[in-house]
């Protein structure tokens, strides 16, 4: 298990916006708000151990899609995939960033392996790993822009559509409609959400926050739990 201080500390006050912040973030209060981030994250230490992995990244590591959990070490599923992890993770343990993207048929997953410490530090060495967000249209900030800018249900299935990468003709065949009625839902999505094109719309529900769906907690965990059902 990940040992942490059992607080953070807040060593900045902000009188400037009236918040005085004083004391520190419990260790689990902190664990839950990382699994409430539409990204992977995972914490290795100098041994190349899993010292934590949030939600997303535990969901990851047990479909083994791409990557799985061998023995509290992060691994590929394939001989290649795991020489360029291993060669990732060393060079970010010499204070080295590096990224790394893989790939098979059916799934894309870039990995960033970012240095906690510093070579020259006494600290012992641990990296943080980053997986890639998950698509706009799996995010349920896109929902809850949705309902905030009081789309209709049929608007809200052409707004899924367009962050699926989905053509107008793709999606009037999926919803078993004409084209025309497609475009005139799409002008309504634009003059809802103040946008004057796809695109710019695309580009800001790109940008909203990354908030994980309920729907994606398929079984509940213990926070920090190392023990990952193999595949």
């Amino acid at each position: 298990m990940w040992q942490a201080n059992e607080t953070i500390s807040t060593r900045s006050h902000f009188s400037a916006a009236g918040l005085g912040v004083q004391g520190g973030l419990e260790q689990a209060l902190l664990l839950r708000v990382l699994d409430e981030v539409d990204y992977g994250v995972l914490v290795i230490d100098g041994q190349g151990r899993l010292r934590h992995a949030n939600h997303l990244a535990r969901h990851e590591m047990v479909s083994a899609r791409l990557i799985m959990n061998h023995g509290n070490t992060l691994l590929g599923v394939t001989t290649d995939f795991t020489v360029q992890i291993q060669q990732a993770l060393e060079q970010a343990l010499r204070g080295q960033r590096r990224l790394v993207s893989l790939r098979n048929a059916s799934r894309e997953l870039s990995l960033a392996f970012i240095p906690l410490s510093h070579p020259l530090e006494t600290d012992e060495p641990s990296v943080l790993v980053l997986l890639s967000r998950q698509s706009a249209c799996e995010n349920l900030a896109v929902r809850m822009f949705a309902r905030s800018q009081n789309l209709s249900p049929s608007e809200e299935s052409v707004l899924m559509g367009l962050c699926r990468g989905l053509s107008i003709p793709d999606i009037a065949a999926e919803h078993g409609v004409v084209q025309s009625t497609v475009r005139s839902q799409i002008k309504a999505l634009r003059e809802k959400t103040g946008c004057p094109s796809i695109r710019l719309m695309m580009q800001r529900v790109n940008s909203l926050p990354p908030v994980v769906p309920a729907l994606r907690i398929v079984s509940p965990m213990p926070h920090n739990a190392m023990e990952f059902a193999q595949p």
